[in-house]
C-alpha cells in the first residue's frame, strides 16, 4: 500500500485542518468494510485499501489524543498511529470474524507507544516490559489513588503504584519525577493569528464516538474471549485461585484461600504467580493464532 496515496492526510498541514477533513469520512457498514477488505488482500486494490484507512482516521485522532500528556506534538502522534493503522489493513484477516477497529487498536496504540519511547531519551529501548509498562500506566495509577499532587509522591503512593505495576520503588520515583516535567498548555493558540486553542480540538471524554465505541466494545469482548480460553489451559486449583486473587472486584486473601486448601499462604501465592504467568503465555499464544500481534 503505497503511503503516498494517504499524504493529504497528514496533520502537517494544520491540525485544525485535519481534524475537520477526516470528519468528512464516514464509517463502513461491516459488509461493506468486509468486501472492501477482500478487494485489498485477493487485488491489493489501493483504492480499497484508501477507504478502509480514510475511514479510520477519527479513530488514530482519538486514541492519539489520549496519549497528549508526554509532551511531544500531537500532529506527530496522529501521524504516528497513523502508521500503525495502515499496518493494520495491510495485515488485517477479515474472514477472522471482527471489525477492523478492533484489529487497528493494537497496531495504532503499538506504533505510538513505539514512538513515544523513542522519543523519551531517557526512556531507552532497552527497558524491560515491566518499565514500559510504568511508563504509560503511571498517570492512570496516580489517578486511581488520587494522587494528584506534583512533585514526589507519597511513600504510601509509590509502595501502592510499584506493588500493582510490578516494579521497583524506586523506579515509580524516578519515573514520577521525568513525567512531571511541565507540559505545554492547552491554553496555548493553535496559530499565531488565531484564537483557537489546542483545547478546542481535544475530544469530549464524555461523548465517546461511534468508532471508539465499536472497537472498545469488540476489544473487550475479543479480550474476554482469549481469556476464557486461556483460563481451560489452568488446574481447577489454578483457575480457582486466580479468579479469587486476580479478577474479582474484591479479592480474596491469601490467609482465606490457604485456608481453603490446607496449604501455607506462599504455597497459595506460588501457585498464583505460576497460574498468572500460564495464563499469560496461553493469551498470546491465542491472540497470535487470531493474527492480532506479530509471531
Amino acid at each position: 500500500m503505497a503511503a503516498a496515496s494517504l499524504s493529504v492526510m497528514s496533520p502537517d498541514g494544520g491540525l485544525s485542518r485535519y481534524l475537520s477533513e477526516i470528519r468528512k469520512f464516514p464509517m463502513l457498514a461491516r459488509d461493506e468494510e468486509f468486501m472492501l477488505a477482500k478487494r485489498w488482500k485477493e487485488h491489493e486494490d489501493p483504492e480499497a485499501a484508501h477507504r478502509m484507512v480514510t475511514s479510520h482516521l477519527r479513530l488514530v485522532a482519538k486514541i492519539a489524543m489520549g496519549y497528549r500528556g508526554y509532551g511531544l506534538p500531537i500532529g506527530e502522534v496522529i501521524s504516528e498511529g497513523n502508521v500503525g493503522l495502515m499496518q493494520a489493513v495491510k495485515k488485517f484477516e477479515p474472514d477472522k470474524g471482527f471489525r477492523l477497529a478492533t484489529y487497528a487498536m493494537w497496531w495504532i496504540r503499538a506504533s505510538i507507544q513505539e514512538y513515544i519511547l523513542r522519543s523519551w531519551s531517557l526512556v531507552k529501548m532497552g527497558t524491560t516490559a515491566a518499565q514500559k509498562k510504568l511508563f504509560f500506566n503511571l498517570r492512570k495509577a496516580k489517578s486511581q489513588i488520587s494522587a494528584f499532587e506534583d512533585g514526589d509522591l507519597l511513600p504510601e503512593h509509590v509502595t501502592s503504584i510499584a506493588t500493582k505495576l510490578g516494579v521497583q520503588e524506586s523506579e515509580v520515583v524516578s519515573m514520577n519525577r521525568r513525567l512531571s516535567g511541565p507540559d505545554a498548555s492547552l491554553n496555548a493558540p493553535m496559530r499565531v493569528d488565531g484564537d483557537a486553542e489546542w483545547q478546542d480540538w481535544l475530544s469530549d471524554d464524555n461523548q465517546v464516538s461511534q468508532e471508539t465505541e465499536l472497537a472498545e466494545n469488540e476489544e473487550k469482548s475479543l479480550r474476554m474471549g482469549l481469556l476464557e480460553e486461556a483460563m481451560a489451559e489452568l488446574s481447577d486449583r489454578e483457575r480457582h485461585i486466580m479468579t479469587e486473587r486476580r479478577l474479582r472486584d474484591d479479592p480474596t486473601t491469601l490467609e482465606d484461600l490457604a485456608s481453603q486448601y490446607g496449604v501455607s499462604r506462599e504455597r497459595v501465592r506460588q501457585i498464583e504467580v505460576r497460574a498468572f504467568e500460564k495464563l499469560q503465555k496461553a493469551m498470546q499464544a491465542a491472540a497470535r493464532d487470531r493474527n492480532l500481534v506479530e509471531a
